[in-house]
């Protein structure tokens, strides 16, 4: 009868479900997601600065410098011109991470070198061709490798 009695007592202290709400623990409201979940849908994103330089030796400086690639849909975004560095930048926010992107920088519509590329590749597609760089193994584009944590 005591093994039956304390089978009763500890048997309901281990079968009963835990208790949820407490000092520490946020109760999460009926409908909403829990953080895990919340964060796990959100897509991952990043902030990129482009910059182009006047090269060396040029002194005609350009009427426009601009980016284009998968993250505009191609289309193309100013840089912003710093009189006082010869040089020109953009801030991109936003853009989607854990991929691959191929872009150009244009300078007066054409493409230019970018020294700053994570590599090149070939253009995938009519869109990307119309940008691309002209090399000796033909036409390339930059790559842009978006890892985010």
């Amino acid at each position: 009868m005591a093994v039956t009695h304390s089978t009763q007592q500890f048997g309901n202290a281990f079968l009963r479900p835990p208790h949820k709400s407490g000092p520490g623990l946020a109760k999460t409201p009926a409908g909403a997601k829990a953080p895990a979940q919340h964060h796990a849908e959100r897509k991952l994103t990043f902030t990129k600065i482009f910059r182009w330089h006047l090269p060396d030796g040029q002194t005609q400086e350009p009427v426009t410098v601009e980016v284009a690639g998968t993250f505009t849909n191609w289309k193309k975004v100013p840089l912003i011109h710093e009189r006082a560095m010869r040089s020109w930048h953009a801030t991109l926010h936003h853009i989607q991470g854990n991929r691959t992107h191929h872009y150009m920088l244009l300078v007066d519509g054409k493409p230019v070198e970018d020294k700053h590329s994570d590599g090149m590749a070939v253009p995938s597609g009519a869109q990307e061709l119309q940008f691309a760089m002209a090399t000796a193994r033909g036409p390339r584009v930059f790559m842009l490798f978006s890892q985010t944590k």
